[in-house]
């Protein structure tokens, strides 16, 4: 898991901000988390804008702790980024 995730408890949440140069990168980015939700059959919290996704992981069962599933889910979506940035128009 890239340390660029931000840890809170009470309960457990995990958040990243992540920037992309163009739209195209962040839709991208956002179908690629899109196909990652569907295949583990869980859906973080997104917001994004033009060229910004922000991501939170939410415990399920509101403990204090990051759970090792969360820490799991993270590090995959950090492997989604670099092929979303390489995007072209």
């Amino acid at each position: 898991m890239s340390s660029d995730w931000f840890t809170r408890k009470k309960p457990a949440q995990l958040e990243r901000r992540i920037e992309f140069s163009d739209y195209q990168q962040t839709r991208d980015f956002l179908e690629r988390v899109a196909e990652l939700a569907e295949s583990e059959d869980y859906y973080p919290d997104m917001s994004f804008g033009r060229t910004y996704v922000s991501i939170t992981l939410r415990s399920e069962n509101d403990v204090d702790e990051v759970s090792e599933e969360m820490l799991r889910y993270a590090h995959q979506v950090d492997q989604l980024i670099p092929a979303a940035k390489q995007t072209i128009d």
